[in-house]
């Protein structure tokens, strides 16, 4: 299965640019950037990434992002994730970046969106197609919003496909963001906020109503609500499960105990992502093994998931008919 798993030509939907940053990217920020306290030492720094609770996870995660000053360390960023897919045979990738954050800390846009490009150029040299979600950072508000959304008009970056909403759920109302998310989706964004990961079913169907959402980030607490889990299915809207996020993040037990199981068996189209994987000692490719060994699932199940993916994704139809052909060859191969 491990093997046949690598073989898949796979797509990742569900992935955060600061929350991709691995060990070798790290220590390449931290000895450019000393100041930020970072350990430039390999074995101090995986100390110091080994995940303890969700507050640890949120000190490291935001010690990352302080090193980012200019379109050279976003450029490192970038090309560490398109690296760590293209060894997994990740073909294409949709990631979550938060440009007001960035912004916030003082990178100028340009640097910005020129790591970012430049960064994308060396993916796909490496066989890796990335595109972008620019999301809100949720806790900020409708400031973050409006500023959100003028980058992402106004600059309109190669790639950029979709408009997302993060940070935190509890007391961030959904509804407060749908001006943005219309206007986003007037100017040919998709609409993709994470719901359902921290909170209960409510905040889903608000994503779904008040921001029109055609993919749902996590969405781990639909099984609590039959008639959402029926919609989802009778609509096809995807959820971007994250298994091992969920798991470290304690939003469920285990792998095991995943929702995953109630979502397949209800007809819920299911797609398998990372969410930080370095943060959460996660791989796309392991987090597929870890559902078809929790779930028992056979080579045509996996395959199906990759199929997903492919399905659920924002490429064009000729090439997700290319991908999921390949899948198809692959499956027959077994």
């Amino acid at each position: 299965m491990r093997s046949f798993i690598h073989a898949l030509p796979k797509v990742e939907l569900h992935v955060h640019l600061v929350g991709s940053a691995g060990v070798d990217t790290v220590l390449e920020l931290a000895r450019r950037h000393p100041e930020a306290g970072v350990p430039a030492d390999r074995d101090e720094l995986e100390r110091f990434y080994t995940f303890r609770d969700f507050d640890h996870f949120l000190k490291v995660y935001w010690a990352v992002q302080s090193m980012l000053k200019d379109r050279h360390d976003v450029h490192a960023l970038v090309v560490g994730l398109a690296r760590d897919l293209a060894r997994q045979n990740v073909r294409y990738a949709e990631v979550t970046v938060t440009p007001y954050n960035h912004l916030l800390d003082g990178v100028s846009g340009d640097d910005v969106l020129a790591g970012l490009a430049s960064g994308r150029a060396v993916a796909a040299e490496l066989g890796v197609e990335l595109a972008w979600c620019f999301d809100i950072p949720g806790e900020k508000g409708v400031h973050a919003a409006r500023e959100t959304l003028a980058f992402a008009l106004a600059e309109r970056p190669e790639g950029l496909v979709s408009f997302g909403l993060g940070g935190p759920e509890a007391g961030i109302g959904r509804a407060q963001f749908a001006p943005f998310f219309d206007a986003a989706r007037d100017a040919g964004l998709h609409s993709v906020p994470h719901a359902g990961e921290t909170s209960g079913p409510a905040t889903i169907w608000s994503a779904l109503r008040d921001l029109k959402a055609e993919r749902i980030g996590h969405g781990t607490s639909c099984v609590e609500d039959p008639a959402l889990v029926e919609h989802l299915a009778r609509k096809g809207i995807a959820l971007e499960v994250c298994p091992t996020s969920n798991v470290r993040t304690r939003q469920v037990t285990s792998i095991e105990a995943h929702p995953v199981r109630q979502m397949l068996e209800a007809g819920v189209v299911v797609t398998v992502n990372t969410d930080d994987p370095p943060f959460f000692g996660a791989t796309l490719e392991g987090e597929y093994l870890a559902v078809a060994s929790a779930l028992e699932l056979g080579h045509a199940e996996v395959a199906r998931l990759a199929e997903n993916a492919v399905l659920a994704s924002f490429l064009p139809s000729r090439r997700k008919t290319s991908l999921l052909e390949e899948i198809s060859a692959v499956l027959a191969a077994v």
